[in-house]
């Protein structure tokens, strides 16, 4: 994809203020259009108050900002920072979004050009970025706009996922008879499943076994390190995610002592009626080889079928190369609509 810059644009990227209502709304518009533009119902946009909640309050975990690429007065590009502060604070994750029909003139260059030098000036120096493209377009996203923007500006495809959907409901009597096939394999253990914050005393082992999962699941190419166990990050995001107008639903495994040994959260928001997004899903290294995964997946999936009947499609990611959990979600009924790639950058 091209990156020449067109010098006659009168062209300002402006920091964003996310107490400006009329420049949030502007920076969304151009970033939800951009995002779905390819996938359409497919896509995966953070809503608007969704966006307005985290970017408002912040958090214990990480530095945010946005930026707002401005052509004669009018938004037309979006960009977007998030900086871990209690690990991988080597790293950037960032964004990049332009109205479709205001690509190809530099402006994703010029707001990527203030991205990493935001990153610089914080002591970042690795950049990641997410951008989905179509199935179709095949691992490598050969014919997407937004693989094909990361590449001309020096990003490497580090981690190839495939976007999958369940559509809802489940026939309860499937749901059954994988719970008991995966219960003859841990009879040692126990399920429980609630909707919310997680219970105190489940928080710390859920601060534990949740840390771990940016590292234990397939990571590719990126560089990256265990989060940090954290109480107060759990309660810090539980509580964004009441700003943000969704629900949690979570399940875990414990084991005869009580301990958690893994999980799977889900969360519906009051933003997209009808859709529901799976989370996260792990199993202790040491306690895999019993069923684990897919017996918290399926009473997680119970879970949201009994407490929110209106929900009609169930959104996942895997990466390409993590065969058990596609093997999972294949045999719960999720099928490939999307693909998204973790793509990567270090800064000199």
């Amino acid at each position: 994809m091209s990156t020449t810059r067109d010098v006659d644009m009168d062209l300002e990227i402006l920091e964003l203020d996310p107490y400006d209502d009329a420049a949030l709304d502007a920076w969304h518009h151009v970033y939800l259009v951009a995002e779905t533009f390819e996938l359409g119902g497919a896509a995966t946009a953070w809503q608007l108050e969704e966006v307005r909640a985290i970017m408002q309050t912040g958090g214990s975990q990480a530095w945010l900002g946005g930026w707002c690429a401005l052509v004669d007065g009018e938004v037309v590009g979006a960009g977007w920072m998030r900086a871990p502060l209690l690990d991988n604070t080597e790293l950037a994750e960032i964004s990049v979004h332009v109205l479709p029909d205001r690509r190809r003139r530099g402006i994703g260059s010029a707001i990527l050009d203030r991205l990493e030098a935001v990153a610089r000036e914080r002591g970042r120096r690795i950049l990641t970025a997410l951008t989905p493209w179509a199935y179709d377009a095949g691992s490598s996203g050969d014919w997407g706009s937004g693989p094909g923007f990361a590449r001309a500006s020096g990003f490497e495809l580090a981690l190839s996922e495939v976007q999958r959907e369940l559509r809802l409901p489940v026939d309860e009597a499937l749901l059954q008879r994988l719970a008991d096939d995966a219960a003859r394999a841990h009879p040692a253990y126990t399920m429980r499943s609630w909707a919310g914050p997680v219970p105190d005393e489940l928080v710390h082992g859920w601060a534990e076994i949740t840390s771990s999962l940016a590292t234990e699941a397939p990571t590719g190419e990126l560089e990256l390190e265990p989060g940090a166990v954290s109480v107060e990050a759990v309660r810090d995001s539980e509580a964004t995610v009441e700003r943000q107008g969704r629900t949690k639903y979570n399940t875990v495994a414990l084991d005869g002592e009580g301990t958690v040994v893994a999980y799977s959260d889900l969360a519906t928001t009051i933003h997209e009626p009808g859709r529901a997004y799976q989370w996260g899903t792990l199993v202790d290294r040491a306690h895999r080889g019993h069923r684990l995964g897919i017996a918290v997946k399926v009473a997680n999936l119970r879970l949201l079928q009994r407490e929110r009947p209106d929900i009609v499609r169930l959104t996942t990611y895997n990466a390409e190369v993590n065969a058990h959990m596609i093997g999972v979600n294949e045999a719960m009924g999720f099928v490939p609509i999307a693909r998204l790639g973790d793509f990567q950058k270090k800064l000199v």
